[in-house]
C-alpha cells in the first residue's frame, strides 16, 4: 500500500513539475508575441463571463482589455456564406460600431470575417474568440485581419500561446463568444451550422439570441429558421438588434 502511495505520490510530482514547465513555456512565448494572460479574478476579465456555467479559469488576450468591458453583440454565420449573408454580416457590424457596440465573432471565414471587416470599416472595435493559441491565427489567411482587429479591438482565446487549432477547440470557444456578449445574432445556418451552437450556448446563458431570415429556396437558412420559429427576434438592422437591449 506505502508502495503505491509512493508511486502515486512520484507520478503526481511529475505531474505538476509538467504543469509548471508547461505554463512557463506558454507565459515565455505569450510574452514574446504580446498576448497577456488575465485570470478569472482579474478586474480586465469580461464580468458577463462569470455568469455562465464554465467560464475560462484564464483569458488569453491579445490588444485591448478596454474593450472587453463595452456592451457587446455577437454576430455568427455560415462559413460557407452567400453574398446575402455576407453583405448582411457586414452591414450589421458596420452599423453595430456606429452605433457604438463592440462586434463579437469568431474570425472564421464567411459572415463572422464579414461581420469583423463591417466593424473595422465603420472605425469601431471588435473581438474576435479563437479556437487555437493567438499565435496561431486560424484561418491562415486571416492573419492581416486579426492584426488590425488587435489595434483598437482584441484577439482573445482560453487555449494558451502555441495550442493548435483542433476541431474540438470551436464549439467551446462558441460558449465565450455568446459569454461575452449581449445577444448574439445568426446569419445564415444551415440544421447543422456551428452558429447553432452558440445560439443554444446563448439561450443556456440567458443571452438574447436573434436570426436574421434568408431564402427558403435552399438549405442555407433552415437552421436560422428554425431559431426564429423558436423565439430568436427577427433581425434586418442593427436598431432590431439594439432596440430591447437599452
Amino acid at each position: 500500500m506505502l508502495d503505491a502511495l509512493g508511486t502515486v505520490g512520484v507520478h503526481g510530482h511529475e505531474a505538476a513539475a509538467e504543469a509548471l514547465r508547461s505554463a512557463d513555456v506558454a507565459l515565455k512565448a505569450g510574452s514574446r508575441a504580446g498576448i497577456v494572460p488575465v485570470p478569472w479574478f482579474d478586474a480586465c476579465y469580461p464580468a458577463l463571463l462569470n455568469f455562465i456555467a464554465d467560464p475560462p479559469p484564464v483569458l488569453w488576450i491579445k490588444g485591448s482589455t478596454d474593450v472587453l468591458a463595452r456592451r457587446a453583440i455577437a454576430v455568427v454565420g455560415s462559413r460557407a456564406a452567400t453574398r446575402y449573408a455576407l453583405d448582411v454580416g457586414f452591414r450589421l457590424g458596420s452599423e453595430l460600431a456606429e452605433r457604438g457596440a463592440v462586434v463579437v465573432s469568431g474570425l472564421a471565414r464567411g459572415v463572422d470575417s464579414a461581420a469583423h471587416r463591417g466593424c473595422l470599416d465603420a472605425g469601431g472595435s471588435t473581438v474576435a474568440v479563437l479556437g487555437s493559441g493567438l499565435d496561431r491565427i486560424y484561418p491562415a489567411e486571416h492573419g492581416a485581419l486579426a492584426a488590425t482587429i488587435e489595434k483598437d479591438g482584441a484577439l482573445i482565446s482560453e487555449l494558451a500561446p502555441g495550442a493548435a487549432p483542433l476541431p474540438e477547440h470551436f464549439p467551446l470557444r462558441n460558449r465565450i463568444i455568446s459569454g461575452i456578449s449581449l445577444a448574439v445574432v445568426v446569419v445564415e445556418a444551415s440544421e447543422n451550422s456551428g452558429s447553432l451552437i452558440t445560439g443554444r450556448y446563448a439561450m443556456e446563458q440567458g443571452r438574447d439570441v436573434m436570426a436574421v431570415p434568408g431564402s427558403v429556396l435552399s438549405g442555407r437558412n433552415r437552421g436560422s429558421h428554425a431559431l426564429l420559429k423558436d423565439g430568436a427576434k427577427v433581425v434586418e438592422t442593427a436598431e432590431d438588434v439594439l432596440e430591447d437591449l437599452g
